[in-house]
Formats: structure tokens, sequence, C-alpha cells
């Protein structure tokens, strides 16, 4: 199953049950609207500082939003991974 993008754990756990919309949001973080839009819509990823801005703003831990978003890059790759043609190392003798 597809791990959910951090965006929408956002946007649902936090900013809905708060009533809190993206122009808000974006302002208590000191970020942009276009940038927040962005990671709630899954189009950017969440960033260490975005990560901390969360955790000070919502009360959470910066590695909340970074394990959720490694998780959500690693499906992505991992998806990916019948592409990825590498030569594996060998020992030396």
């Amino acid at each position: 199953m597809a791990p959910v993008h951090p965006g929408i754990v956002l946007k649902g756990l936090y900013l809905e049950p708060m009533e809190i919309n993206i122009t808000q949001a974006a302002n208590k973080l000191g970020v942009a609207r276009k940038t927040l839009s962005q990671l709630i819509n899954g189009h950017m990823g969440i960033s260490a500082e975005m990560a901390i801005r969360l955790s000070k703003a919502l009360n959470t831990t910066p590695q909340l939003w970074m394990n959720i978003q490694q998780g959500y890059d690693l499906w992505v790759a991992e998806k990916k991974a019948d592409d990825i043609h590498v030569v594996p190392f060998a020992m030396a003798s």
C-alpha cells in the first residue's frame, strides 16, 4: 500500500481539523502561500527547514515530518527500481 504524502497528512490531520486554510497556515509558518500549496497538493516534499517550521507550529518533532517524507520518497524510488541499473562492487582479492 502506498504511503500518504506528507502534505496530505498536514492537511488532513492538522489544517482541516484546526480550520486553518492554506493562506493562514502559510502566514503562520512564514512561507509563501504557493510553497505551502505545492506541499499540500503533493507537488513538493518537506525540506528539513519546513520540518522545523511545522514542528514549531504544530508542537510535533521535525523527525516526524522527515520520517513521513522519507517513507514516501523511498516508496516512490522503489516503484522505479526496475529502471535503476548498477554494476555491483567487487571485493578486492
